[in-house]
């Protein structure tokens, strides 16, 4: 982009002379490039110098505002060009970017009036414009009139069926999506990646893979096409396994869109020797850190807890938006690093970017980790009244979380009763959090009847109102609770913990005996149990609602998950490396203990990230200090 100015500061010191060079042809050649650098605003003071501009400067930029989604805009211009007595009348390249405005905003009354012109000035059986009708009614959510324009077509090519396809999968119609499809008799790589798309979007994953599977060949779009579906449907491991097949399948390199749907997957599983790999190959290939790369990047260095790294990337982006910063601030705060969380946002005002939603997220989950109360009350307050941003349900959450773990139950209980939207189950299980942590039994008691009216199945219902009953003596109550659980079906959700080992991402489940090394995992667990006990540690067996001695409690905790991660990790890697673990709950205190203890025995640091936090465990110590 920067040739592109060069050139432009160029012509206008040293302009050409017309009648050399007609200014509009060199006009449209840099609002081509200033399009394909997404520079739009360039693209328009081009334009807008031009004392004479002919339909080729006209076309070229409307095209401009439609490629880059300044859809209302290019509607603006195309109406200001047809009013105008001295501009060009349009033909079908105006009409066809046009359309693609009107089909991104899905406005159809501004479509019909198009239409009704490209009828009026003899360009409706023009194959470009009609595929453009045809997207633009679908995309409107008119389906007949779409099919209606398709089925009146004399001509048709690979395009006029790929968008027959499209508009289906995009309205849902996966069926008559395949039906056309099935009839195409010429198909490309764009019919086959588009109803893999379609097939994902739906979620009927197993149709998408059996159809990329029957592919005669792939190209990088049909190998994006199956690892986004994965991503989207938050099937990692399939994604990730899927991008290393694309590797070994020769001929085909991953471009700037496989990273950006695997680099999710390798943040959600906590595999950073992948994305290490991968932020290496976006080095050695020269590409481009542009703003959704860098921003993925960045975030799976945040989410594997390499904030520095993260911190590294953001630093190397030439362009940031409120995610970019968003995900830096949501980092700092699940790492428990509050003031530089809340240093990053000001940062942030300074550079003009207004904060969002999730960016309030960060700040006041910083806060809750820090157990700083007015300081999160005084972000809250302050989301609407100076930022226009309104407070959504989940930041009610964090709210009434950082009440809770503070041990203000009763404030917490005011703002729960005071919020304009209806409390969900979330809302209630922070408040409920609280009520565990402090031994508050009987407004956990109200609590639970809450949580239950709106979700009859939440586990941890039952779970806490057995405990709570158990440690009052009330064991008939407490046995009554677990019995009334299992008679409704109600299951715990499964803990669940992943862990990278050689560039391979492992699972474990509590009590998991499916790794071929469980006998050496297990074998870990007794001697680390052994050696926890002598240091010191006590399992905290209440945790445990099964009727089952102390020693089977013991049994019980020892299995669990995470515990089994850290184990196999330990026997497969070096002494002195960083065991990193990955769990879908949050880790539970007995596990906390007991991976502070490890940590001090075998002189490794051990970062576990639950769905709430990081917990940095070193020398016997947790980052969290025992607050989460």
């Amino acid at each position: 982009m920067a040739q592109v100015l060069q050139i432009q500061a160029q012509l206008i010191t040293s302009p050409i002379p017309s009648s050399v060079v007609d200014p509009n042809l060199i006009a449209v050649k840099l609002i081509g490039a200033c399009a394909d650098h997404a520079n739009v605003s360039q693209a328009a003071l081009i334009f807008a110098h031009l004392a004479s501009p002919n339909r080729f400067a006209h076309n070229a930029t409307l095209k401009a505002l439609a490629q880059n989604s300044h859809w209302f805009h290019a509607i603006q211009f195309f109406n200001h060009q047809v009013s105008s007595p001295n501009a060009p009348n349009p033909d079908e390249f105006t009409f066809t970017s046009v359309l693609k405005a009107c089909a991104g905003l899905a406005h159809v009354v501004n479509g019909q009036k198009i239409h009704a012109m490209v009828t009026k000035q003899g360009f409706e059986s023009n194959l470009f414009v009609r595929n453009s009708l045809i997207d633009m009614y679908f995309k409107a959510g008119y389906l007949l009139i779409a099919r209606h324009l398709f089925d009146e077509m004399f001509v048709r090519d690979v395009v006029s069926w790929n968008t027959l396809v499209s508009g289906y999968c995009l309205c849902g119609c996966a069926d008559e999506a395949r039906w056309v499809f099935d009839r195409m008799r010429e198909k490309n790589f764009v019919s086959w990646s588009t109803l893999i798309s379609g097939y994902a979007r739906m979620g009927r994953l197993e149709d998408a893979r059996r159809l990329f599977d029957e592919m005669p060949e792939r190209n990088v779009v049909c190998w994006n096409a199956m690892i986004a579906g994965y991503a989207q449907n938050e099937k990692y491991s399939d994604a990730i396994e899927v991008f290393r097949r694309m590797q070994q399948f020769g001929g085909v390199v991953p471009n700037d869109v496989t990273l950006v749907s695997v680099l999710p997957a390798c943040a959600h599983l906590g595999a950073l020797d992948l994305g290490k790999w991968i932020d290496g190959f976006i080095s050695r290939r020269g590409m481009a850190l542009g703003l959704f790369l860098g921003n993925a990047l960045a975030d799976m260095y945040a989410k594997c807890g390499c904030i520095t790294e993260a911190r590294r990337v953001f630093n190397k982006m030439q362009e940031r938006d409120v995610i970019s910063w968003s995900i830096i601030i949501c980092g700092l705060a699940m790492y428990g690093h509050a003031d530089e969380a809340f240093g990053c946002f000001y940062e942030m005002l300074d550079c003009g970017v207004k904060p969002n939603d999730v960016v309030f997220m960060g700040l006041l989950t910083a806060c809750t980790h820090a157990g700083l109360v007015e300081k999160g009350l005084n972000y809250f307050n302050t989301m609407d009244k100076e930022y226009g941003v309104s407070p959504k349900v989940e930041h009610y959450g964090c709210v009434v979380d950082l009440l809770s773990r503070a041990g203000e139950l009763d404030n917490a209980e005011d703002m729960i009763n005071s919020m304009p939207m209806k409390p969900n189950v979330i809302i209630w299980g922070a408040l409920l959090g609280g009520c565990r942590i402090y031994r508050d039994s009987r407004r956990g008691e109200r609590v639970v009847q809450h949580i239950l009216e709106l979700d009859s199945d939440h586990s941890g219902s039952y779970v806490y109102l057995a405990n709570v009953y158990s440690s009052m003596g009330r064991l008939d109550d407490a046995a009554k609770c677990r019995l009334r659980m299992r008679e409704n079906g109600v299951l715990k959700t499964p803990g669940c913990s992943w862990i990278e080992v050689d560039n391979a991402v492992y699972e474990f489940f509590m009590g998991d005996l499916s790794h071929p090394e469980s006998d050496k995992i297990y074998s870990m667990i007794r001697e680390l149990m052994w050696k926890m006990k002598l240091a010191g540690y006590k399992p905290k067996t209440d945790l445990v609602v099964h009727s089952i001695d102390e020693e089977e409690k013991e049994d019980a905790l020892s299995i669990h998950s995470e515990k089994l991660a850290i184990a196999f990790g330990l026997i497969s890697t070096s002494e002195g490396t960083t065991i990193r673990v990955v769990k879908n709950l949050r880790i539970c205190n007995d596990c906390h203990d007991a991976a502070k203890i490890i940590s001090g025995i075998v002189k490794r640091e051990i970062i576990v990230r639950d769905r709430s936090r990081f917990h940095h465990f070193k020398d016997g110590v947790c980052s969290c200090s025992d607050y989460w």
